[in-house]
């Protein structure tokens, strides 16, 4: 069993939405990142399908860590621990993962971790930029979270500075591609279309920006309605939608937003670094901006690449190995999904077992896997 002066090797499974996920991590460096996705499948209902996304990772799973495991080129019982994500997501979609990481675990006599999702979006940065500043403040943006974080300490201690009100940012982007009969999911092809658009040629309004409103929660509601009203007048008056420049006008609203309150959260806090996670990391004017401002203010950002921002099992493995590599309890066999898992709670430890790997040593003297 790895100590915390080894590199653990974890395999990390990630099921929270549609991407079946399984990532390979020694310390933090990246061995494998297996996705298999299942956003063709939901493209036209216009939005993820739960039921349809749990029958994907079904599919997906066995074939995706064996992809994995051999794309690492390592053997499933090398591994030091299974880590999977608990919550929150969707509840079938992180039951699938669940239920696989438990019978991978048991088989091969490893020990379990139960990790968050929101938690693995900041741990990811580790297999890009190497290991995380104490504390970290990370601002995490993907369709179901616009979250602002500082971690003391990415496996036990992360606090929620502010979050979203209503639509998270990805959700917003979402809705917008839909009423511009652009196609789902929305923030890759709006990121498109707003390269050739003007971001100042409508003036949309900035959520939660007045002297009273909360510092660091967003509020996306009020934005997407107010894009939808004026592309319906432009359609009412038969004028034509200028596509372009309405991308790039709502993403500029977005990410204004979005980036100068990280930047005043960094400032009240005193913490003179900041990353960007979740999938809405990918979008260039978000990582442009953020550069900017961060600049200016004397921050450094750490962005991982585009890949590692969207859903991954390669941000479960890597907070799975800090687990293992600072000895926190391991998930007893009862780990059940939650849909809701608060954010301060960065990983589900067992509740019966006062040593880390006890729970492993009823299976380990007889290997069920071979």
């Amino acid at each position: 069993m790895a100590d915390s002066r080894d590199e653990p090797l974890v395999l990390g499974i990630e099921t929270s939405c549609d991407e079946t996920g399984v990532g390979i991590v020694r310390g933090t460096t990246l061995l494998a990142d297996a996705v298999a996705s299942s956003v063709d499948e939901h493209a036209r209902f216009g939005g993820v399908v739960p039921e349809v996304a749990s029958r994907a990772h079904l599919e997906a799973m066995v074939p995706t860590i064996e992809r994995a495991l051999k794309e690492a080129g390592v053997s499933a019982k090398d591994l030091d621990g299974i880590a999977v994500t608990a919550g929150p997501g969707l509840a079938g979609a992180l039951l699938v993962g669940v239920s696989a990481a438990k019978a991978y675990a048991y088989a091969l006599g490893k020990p379990l971790y139960g990790v968050n999702h929101l938690a693995s979006h900041i741990c990811v940065d580790q297999l890009e930029h190497g290991p995380l500043p104490e504390p970290t403040m990370a601002l995490l943006v993907s369709g179901g979270h616009s979250s602002l974080l500082l971690s003391a300490d990415i496996t036990s201690d992360v606090r929620p500075l502010g979050s979203t009100i209503d639509d998270a940012a990805g959700e917003a982007f979402d809705k917008i591609a839909r009423v511009l009969n652009l196609g789902f999911p929305g923030g890759p092809v709006i990121d498109r279309y707003a390269r050739e658009g003007d971001p100042e040629a409508i003036a949309f309004p900035r959520g939660l920006t007045g002297p009273r409103d909360p510092a660091y929660d967003f509020s996306f509601s009020g934005l997407k309605t107010s894009v939808a009203r004026w592309i319906e007048a432009k359609r009412a008056a038969g004028e034509e939608v200028p596509v372009r420049d309405v991308s790039a006008s709502f993403q500029e609203a977005v990410v204004d937003v979005l980036t100068r309150k990280a930047v005043r959260a960094c400032k009240d806090e005193g913490v003179d670094h900041l990353m960007i996670g979740g999938g809405v990391a990918a979008n260039s004017r978000l990582r442009a901006l953020a550069q900017e401002r961060c600049e200016k203010a004397g921050i450094r950002l750490r962005v991982p690449r585009p890949k590692l921002c969207t859903d991954n099992g390669a941000m479960v493995a890597a907070l799975g190995a800090e687990m293992v590599a600072r000895n926190r309890a391991a998930s007893a066999w009862d780990l059940s999904a939650d849909s809701s898992l608060p954010v301060t709670e960065p990983h589900v430890p067992g509740h019966t077992h006062t040593h880390s790997h006890d729970h492993v040593h009823e299976v380990s003297k007889e290997n069920l896997y071979s």
